[in-house]
């Protein structure tokens, strides 16, 4: 996607949703941010379990039928993201007490205090003379009674749901200080078919699981799919002929591109921050080993030479380190080592099995896959080891892979049968408190979830 930034006149009328400094025009998407007032409103996502703040999502009206329609599908869309993320209430509009008309003008915040708001979001929909859409929006301090963000839009009118995902996205960020990650999309493993005889197709969708589609038709075996750091391309490994190959699909154009045949490759490569390059484990005369491919060049480097099976590469933020799995101790266990295969260290330490580490996006966490006992968990720890706690359990969890704002993990979970035949993949989410759970709803079951950045 191409953004390209233009300045605009700069203008503030009191009692109404103003033009901004800037004007973004992204894919056809066009943003303006007005002078918000100094927040005070806060939830701060590090402690443990909270108590959701309650925010009144109050509906965006609109000039006619059809922007009266897309407001009220986008407050909906709105709220069930703030819901879902566990730090927000959403109050039943059946509680609210001034009227949306009344509202336009400035809230009467006595009466939001009233069903206990303590934020309150407030909009319109406007269809201009070129067919845009302007959305605009209000985000209030109920109790300070001022004014946290105020955000225009112009659009698509079909591209209202993503509009939806970005207002979520800046009221998160207003009201937490962290980044928020409703904008993105999931890529995954969709299956279906007998335990025998499984077919596995690529599969793309928003992260609430709406727009979902189809990326390849099933003739051959899928797995493991990556985004690239721009969103716009999807590294994975596909069986061609019993054969195991890598490509690169950008998912906008469909354009498909062979990386190569990989023999022996045991999980499918991650990209490096830069783009430019992946690193993959391969296994080779019986030893798996980790590899960086040069993207440009084609050129194959190894970067660990050890008799033990090294694994699950994965790389930093900054491209500096890679964390991966390895047996070298005697169990399988957690290691970071240089970008260029040096310096490696081991980083865990406890009891059972550790596997699958991906590296947040802010640089701070890995998480990991661990099993003991007959148990498998979701964990994360400091890249140092120190630190680690484990969030989600049971009989099979798999796959995490990290929202782009390093606070949420999805994977996916095995639902066992009574008889074996039947098991169900489903995929979760849940944050790092460890107390929000949520599945995500696909229609067939679901397994290997990657979660892309931010769309630009």
């Amino acid at each position: 996607m191409t953004i390209k930034t233009n300045a605009i006149k700069r203008f503030w009328a009191k009692g109404s949703v103003a033009a901004l400094s800037a004007l973004a025009v992204v894919a056809g998407l066009n943003v303006g941010f007005m002078s918000p007032a100094k927040a005070e409103l806060r939830i701060d996502i590090t402690r443990g379990e909270l108590k959701p703040m309650p925010i009144a999502v109050t509906r965006f009206p609109g000039e006619g039928v059809a922007e009266t329609e897309i407001g009220q599908n986008m407050t909906q869309v709105i709220a069930a993201d703030l819901e879902r993320s566990g730090l927000f209430s959403p109050i039943d509009e059946k509680a609210f007490i001034q009227s949306a008309a009344s509202l336009a003008v400035n809230p009467n915040f006595a009466e939001w205090r009233a069903i206990n708001a303590q934020a309150l979001v407030n909009g319109r929909v406007v269809t201009e003379p070129n067919g845009l859409l302007r959305v605009e929006f209000r985000l209030w301090d109920v109790l300070a009674e001022t004014q946290m963000s105020g955000v225009a839009y112009r659009t698509q009118p079909n591209n209202w749901r993503r509009i939806a995902h970005k207002i979520a996205d800046e009221i998160y960020k207003r009201i937490t200080g962290e980044t928020g990650y409703f904008d993105t999309r999931v890529v995954y493993v969709s299956e279906s078919g007998p335990a025998d005889n499984r077919t596995k197709r690529l599969a793309i969708m928003d992260q609430d699981g709406a727009n979902h589609r189809f990326l390849s038709d099933g003739r051959f075996l899928v797995l493991n799919p990556r985004f690239s750091p721009t969103a716009q391309e999807v590294v994975y490994m596909s069986y061609f002929n019993d054969k195991p190959r890598v490509y690169v699909l950008d998912i906008d154009t469909g354009e498909l591109e062979l990386l190569g045949d990989f023999p022996g490759m045991t999980f499918a490569p991650r990209f490096a921050p830069d783009g430019n390059s992946v690193v993959m484990s391969q296994a080779l005369d019986g030893n798996s080993e980790i590899y960086g491919l040069d993207l440009r060049t084609r050129e194959k480097r190894q970067l660990t030479r050890h008799p033990a099976v090294d694994t699950s590469p994965s790389y930093s933020p900054d491209g500096s380190r890679i964390a991966f799995n390895s047996d070298r101790s005697g169990a399988q266990q957690l290691y970071v080592m240089n970008a260029d295969g040096g310096g490696v260290q081991r980083i865990s330490f406890g009891g059972g099995r550790y596997a699958t580490p991906v590296w947040s996006p802010r640089g701070d966490l890995i998480a990991f896959t661990k099993s003991e006992g007959g148990r498998y968990y979701i964990g994360v720890m400091r890249p140092d080891g120190s630190g680690e706690r484990l969030l989600a359990e049971g009989y099979l969890v798999e796959g995490p892979t990290w929202a782009p704002n390093g606070r949420v993990l999805m994977y996916y979970r095995q639902h066992p049968s009574r008889d074996g035949t039947k098991d169900r993949y489903r995929l979760y989410s849940i944050d790092l408190t460890g107390y929000n759970e949520r599945e995500i709803v696909t229609p067939a079951d679901g397994s290997d979830p990657a979660w892309s950045p931010l769309i630009p």
